[in-house]
């Protein structure tokens, strides 16, 4: 139950980001690629997301989109992809290939299809290994632009930095989330990419998916592990506290700033800034500068000393 819970939440994430990111990467180019990566063969997952990709069949006329497969067992995983795409008689422009081998391979996979040059999707399925390592990040990178899906287990995303990794490979921007279930387990998820919009399109999508029975999310950075139900409106109180904290570190931000915080720094949104701000001015725990007027990107936010506890 715990495993399947979880693996639930990570495949409504991955049907969620390929609805906002095929569109755009069919507009913006003739040709992309969407890499699967699996640890252990997860054939539900690499079903859906075939399945999902069908749906925009027509916006691929004229236009190529590989989809690369690599798990460690293959024979029923391609049996079942071959079946799915018989049934929904997926157009030529789709090709599906599916390979033996682990995270390694991927960067041979992605020169094997031209993917480098333009818009890449790479899902990276290692809860049950290790984390990729960074020739394998910057094989993702190489798209124009790219965007990467990471799920690890606990123990792996405690032996990589990754918010020093990433960067380092080629994907600026990043967010961590934890999964975590009623019985405590929890996993880690990973998203980078080289585009502030793809960035915010995740934090919409992390905030839609369904509510499984236990399953909550848990930002890694929040020194008080504070767990939180999956919403469309978030409990704001982990971001006051976050927000206080960094207006004690870095001194008076703008409200851009502290959006832009809030996207790449919490699995908050940038749009949750301005509830958890209202409150904390409410609170008189923080000042601004105009003191009136709408709360727009030039606001001056200042910390008030010693209430910097939300």
């Amino acid at each position: 139950m715990t495993a399947s819970q979880l693996a639930v939440v990570r495949r409504e994430l991955l049907v969620r980001q390929l609805d906002a990111w095929l569109p755009a990467a069919l507009h913006r180019s003739r040709r992309a690629t969407f890499a699967q990566v699996y640890s252990v063969a997860d054939d539900a997952t690499a079903d859906a997301a075939v399945r999902t990709v069908a749906e925009f069949a027509d916006r691929l006329r004229g236009r190529r989109l590989a989809l690369p497969v690599l798990a460690p067992s293959t024979d029923a995983l391609a049996q079942r992809l071959t079946e799915v795409q018989q049934e929904l008689r997926t157009p030529p422009e789709l090709s599906v290939h599916v390979a033996a081998g682990g995270a390694d391979r991927l960067p041979a996979v992605l020169t094997a299809v031209s993917a480098a040059g333009a818009p890449v999707l790479a899902y990276v399925d290692a809860v049950d290994g290790p984390a990729p390592a960074e020739p394998v990040l910057s094989s993702v990178a190489s798209g124009r632009p790219a965007e990467l899906l990471l799920a690890l287990g606990p123990r792996a995303g405690t032996l990589v930095d990754l918010r020093t990794v990433l960067p380092s490979a080629g994907f600026p921007m990043l967010t961590q989330v934890e999964l975590v279930d009623r019985e405590g387990a929890c996993e880690l998820v990973v998203f980078a990419t080289s585009l502030g919009k793809s960035l915010e399109a995740f934090k919409d999508a992390l905030w839609a998916v369904d509510e499984y029975a236990g399953v909550r999310y848990r930002d890694p950075r929040d020194p008080d592990g504070h767990l939180l139900d999956i919403s469309l409106n978030p409990h704001p109180g982990p971001l006051r506290r976050e927000l206080l904290a960094q207006l004690a570190s870095a001194g008076p931000c703008s409200v851009t700033d502290l959006r832009r915080f809030a996207l790449t720094e919490t699995v908050y949104r940038a749009a949750d800034t301005m509830r958890a701000l209202a409150a904390l001015l409410t609170a008189g725990q923080v000042t601004r500068e105009p003191a009136q007027g709408r709360l727009a990107g030039d606001v001056v936010i200042t910390a008030v000393p010693g209430r910097t506890r939300a």
